[in-house]
């Protein structure tokens, strides 16, 4: 029994662009919260205070590509016109460890996870309202006009998303400690589950 508590989990954090996924993620891993944090590889470009290997791992369509061919993602999708996608080597790793791993993803990839790990926990990470997320998206200032009305556009459809997630917490704004607190709680009542979240098999 002590063993099957020990067994590592899976959490997918997902939600519509703007939401503050990354926001949250970053303040986690200050406060150092004991999860494995996965590494998107990604093709857009850097923004302004973003970290190589922090944040995300950029890289080249061609360098991205190759990783797709080798097999090293263990999901990916184009989004907005950029790639997107898991490494698989990083969870891998951490599985093996014994750690807990929390991957960032879109809906379309949090889909493509729940499928290769039922077991997974999927949180929808949701904005108190539309409204208030189309002002989100209006006020960064990495999109383009248009880019941003496609993005709320999609947000929109992803919401009808949210039977497929285990969990929804709503992000408001400037309510950040009160985020973190319910998706570490949600971590800790699944960790308390009697029956183990993950079978330990091969990814």
């Amino acid at each position: 029994m002590d063993n099957e508590k020990q067994r590592p989990s899976i959490f997918v954090l997902s939600g519509p662009s703007g939401v503050g996924k990354d926001t949250i993620l970053n303040r986690m891993k200050q406060l150092a919260y004991p999860v494995y944090y996965v590494v998107t590889a990604t093709t857009r470009p850097q923004r302004p205070g973003e970290k190589e290997g922090m944040d995300y791992y950029f890289l080249s369509e061609a360098d991205f590509h190759r990783m797709v061919e080798r097999g090293e993602l263990l999901e990916w999708a184009h989004v907005y016109d950029h790639f997107y996608g898991v490494p698989k080597q990083q969870v891998e790793q951490a599985l093996a460890q014994g750690q807990d791993v929390m991957i960032k993803v879109d809906v379309q990839g949090a889909a493509t996870i729940k499928r290769l790990f039922p077991e997974a926990v999927l949180i929808f990470l949701a904005p108190p309202s539309m409204e208030e997320l189309a002002q989100r998206l209006r006020r960064r200032e990495t999109e383009s006009a248009c880019g941003g009305e496609l993005r709320i556009k999609t947000a929109a459809e992803e919401m009808k998303s949210l039977p497929l997630f285990d969990y929804v917490v709503i992000n408001h704004q400037n309510k950040m400690a009160q985020t973190i607190s319910q998706i570490e709680a949600i971590i800790t009542a699944e960790k308390c589950r009697v029956k183990p979240t993950l079978p330990l098999h091969s990814l």
